[in-house]
């Protein structure tokens, strides 16, 4: 994860006030270090108990044979013959052995392995700050390292990650990704070990105006400031700070500020009185009214329910969990229909719900939960149906269309096919089927994915892609240039996921429409979290009680938990 998000530091009587940006650039993932794998040791091949070969039976008898040759050119034919066949049976075995087996269960030759690689890498790309020398993307350096000066009074606000392929960097949907990163982690931390990725994973008129390299930026970088009644803002925050508490648990002084930073954040948020509390972009508030033609928050009730739940997780504490479980129905009723069953990074309940049915499932706590928990099973169910059923318009490739008109539709098939994944199996084809779509299994045979596959986007709305990575500096005149080019990027942002398609399949690349090309962190998050919940189970997955392994801990988000 990036490094953690925390209020400034006030005291108990003071407003806290939280700035729209992270603080350093940090880690992702944690590394592979802080994880302890468990050896299972599979016996292959049968131990017999008692050593059978070696007891005569009490049936045995002997028969003697005459063998007559009459011919023997016949005889070494067939002797020939003979060892021939057992020489090719004996190479078939060793074929079936040692080639890479394809298991039918996966139900695709999509190289998963190399999707979830690439689409970590784009946040490599994405990096603001001091950027890391060993980074795998070679077109990025240091970038925005006056941020925060601008502000009265200066703050240090070095670090964090551009959003999409502006740069600017905004707090709401940098916090969703790294929760949702992390939930994938805390879920399929066997299977990013096995794939080697767990130590991979750590608004101003002129920005808009100006097609320039972060590193060649020039102008000044405002800051807005929000105190504790931008109450999505908060929530979002105390969630990816609780998640990523739990990926750092071997870190356990770090793990221990994540959890402090956000209960003291919670606490303030939740304190404030019903009329101030409200979203960060509402058109009163200075804090994000640059964002709101952006991320515009529709609510922020969902936002709180989910901070109190992971919260819960982080600590625990059960007082976090009333709050939550209080709470669920008035985020129910406030979330708009255009939003409902989705998860991205404006609305959080679906996630929720399906976060209170993991715990009625495994962990049922009984009173006084029963209710939201009932309630959160229904909807999942319902959701998970509408999957199968004729809820969602579909393109004629087969991609559904979760929400209407022309934004980005992939970030929605991802979270759904993560989702999906999570809480069920039996929808293997369902899920694969969003997915797949991505990497390429679409009428345009296009990957969304930059960099995987034979054919992807080649003009990504990037402005660090678009433009040459050569030495020179580039105005926001010559930086037109590029952004006006008909060429593809000179430099590939590897594993960035494009906005995608229009409702008939049509994919349009050019770097001028970011309704296509456009990528973003939020997007991409989703992404990972649907490669890893379909990534192959590790190898050396434990097994439960009825054969499968999935590579799915099903405890490890209890942790904190006393039962």
């Amino acid at each position: 994860m990036p490094s953690y998000m925390s209020p400034s530091s006030h005291s108990e009587t003071e407003s806290v006030k939280y700035v729209h940006t992270i603080s350093e650039a940090g880690r992702l993932l944690p590394s592979a270090s802080q994880w302890n794998s468990i050896e299972i040791d599979f016996n292959l091949v049968p131990q017999s108990s008692s050593e059978y070969g070696s007891l005569p039976s009490r049936y045995s008898k002997s028969f003697e044979y005459e063998l007559i040759i009459t011919d023997k050119q016949y005889f070494k034919r067939f002797l020939y013959i003979s060892v021939s066949v057992v020489l090719l049976i004996l190479v078939l075995i060793l074929l079936v052995e040692l080639l890479p087996h394809k298991h039918s269960r996966h139900g695709s030759s999509k190289n998963l392995t190399l999707a979830v690689n690439q689409a970590l890498t784009f946040f490599d790309a994405q990096k603001s700050g001091n950027y890391p020398k060993n980074s795998p993307v070679k077109f990025r350096g240091d970038s925005g390292l006056q941020d925060g000066n601008s502000s009265t009074p200066p703050v240090h606000l070095v670090g964090g990650f551009y959003d999409s392929g502006n740069n600017m960097k905004f707090t709401f949907p940098t916090a969703y990704t790294m929760t949702l990163l992390s939930w994938t982690v805390i879920e399929y931390h066997q299977k990013y070990d096995d794939i080697q990725e767990l130590g991979h994973v750590g608004i101003a008129k002129n920005d808009m105006s100006c097609w320039e390299r972060p590193e060649d930026m020039d102008y000044e970088r405002p800051v807005s400031i929000c105190d504790s009644s931008a109450s999505d803002l908060a929530g979002e925050i105390v969630a990816a700070l609780s998640a990523a508490s739990l990926v750092f648990k071997e870190d356990k002084d770090y793990s221990g500020k994540l959890v402090k930073s956000a209960e003291k954040l919670f606490e303030v948020a939740t304190k404030e009185e019903p009329d101030r509390q409200g979203t960060y972009t509402r058109s009163d508030d200075a804090c994000g009214r640059e964002s709101s033609s952006f991320y515009n928050s529709s609510g922020h009730t969902d936002e709180l329910v989910w901070g109190g739940t992971w919260l819960f997780f982080a600590t625990g504490n059960v007082s976090y969990l009333g709050y939550a479980t209080d709470a669920f129905d008035a985020a129910k009723s406030n979330e708009t229909s255009i939003d409902n069953g989705i998860l991205y990074w404006n609305n959080k309940l679906t996630a929720t719900a399906i976060l209170f049915t993991r715990l009625q499932f495994f962990h049922d706590l009984g009173y006084p939960y029963e209710n939201a928990f009932g309630e959160s099973s229904e909807m999942t169910d319902s959701l998970m149906c509408s999957y199968l059923g004729q809820n969602w318009d579909k393109t004629p490739g087969g991609l559904i269309l979760q929400r209407s008109g022309n934004e980005a539709q992939l970030q929605f098939a991802a979270t759904a096919s993560f989702l999906s994944k999570l809480y069920s199996d039996y929808l293997q084809v369902l899920v694969r089927s969003g997915v797949n779509y991505i990497l390429g299994d679409n009428p345009m045979k296009m990957s969304y994915m930059v960099g995987y596959g034979e054919q992807y986007p080649t003009q990504v709305h990037h402005r660090s892609a678009s433009i040459p990575w050569d030495g020179n500096h580039y105005s926001c005149e010559e930086g037109e240039r590029w952004f006006k080019s008909k060429d593809p990027n000179p430099n590939v942002v590897v594993g960035a996921m494009v906005g995608g398609p229009n409702h008939f399949d049509n994919f349009t690349d050019e770097r001028g429409q970011p309704v296509f090309t456009e990528a973003t962190i939020s997007g991409n998050a989703g992404l990972v979290a649907a490669l890893i919940a379909l990534h192959h189970p590790p190898r050396h997955a434990s097994h439960d009680k009825n054969g499968t392994h999935l590579g799915l801990d099903k405890t490890g988000l209890f942790e904190n938990i006393l039962f």
